[in-house]
């Protein structure tokens, strides 16, 4: 796999498309305000990596990260993402997204709408529950004692096993969190989200690393709340 087609290029999108190029993947960008936009960033990653549409990006990708708001979610073009292993990186804040009833209610999650909209995808829920900045510091190479590791969920045991493999490539371990539905142990508002890459849960500004047992141990915490 070389090729990573990223539809959203903004804080998240750009740090896994810089951080997938510093590994060797070539890059395809895209956003809703056309390929013009995305001029700075390209110059800054360098020759694997150019500018398109998402209809362009999504093809091109063997691997396909989709960091829209939620609120957007419809726009993921379809056919493109057909038999794709897709990595969604969203949540959903009422306050931006406006009020989804089912998301209220539990009934279902931000990355199972996106699945429903995809129904030839195979989705993974993956890089919601940090910091780009931290995303951004906290790469480390395989076996350093101070590897992170991220939580993903999917329904697609290959498709894990793709993210899983693209985390290890540009720096992270991984976490099988358990299926697409089980990603709400990591959502907004739950242990895992956020804090656990704090090396002070009230200082932002400063990353920590955190490594598989602390992931797991934040998703049990939520298990154990629910």
């Amino acid at each position: 796999m070389t090729t990573v087609g990223l539809i959203g290029s903004g804080h998240i999108g750009g740090t896994v498309a810089r951080l997938a190029v510093a590994a060797g993947y070539d890059v395809v960008l895209s956003n809703s305000r056309g390929p013009e936009t995305l001029r700075d960033l390209v110059e800054e990653l360098g020759p694997r990596a150019r500018a398109a549409t998402p209809p362009e990006a999504a093809q091109a990708g063997e691997l396909v990260v989709v960091s829209v708001p939620l609120k957007a979610y419809r726009d993921a073009p379809v056919e493109p993402l057909a038999g794709k292993v897709v990595l969604d990186t969203n949540n959903y804040y009422p306050q931006r997204d406006g009020e989804i009833a089912e998301l209220d209610s539990g009934a279902t999650t931000s990355s199972e709408l996106l699945q429903r909209h995809l129904p030839q995808a195979r989705v993974v829920k993956v890089f919601n529950n940090i910091n780009f900045r931290h995303l951004r510091t906290l790469p480390r190479p395989a076996g350093a004692p101070d590897r992170t590791a991220l939580p993903i969920a999917g329904d697609d045991a290959d498709a894990k096993a793709a993210a899983r493999a693209f985390l290890d490539r540009i720096g992270y371990d991984a976490v099988d969190a358990g299926a697409l539905a089980d990603g709400r142990r990591y959502q907004p508002g739950t242990p895992a989200y956020g804090v656990i890459y704090l090396a002070d849960p009230s200082d932002m500004e400063h990353a920590a690393s955190a490594g598989a047992d602390t992931v797991r141990e934040a998703l049990a915490a939520f298990d154990a709340a629910a």
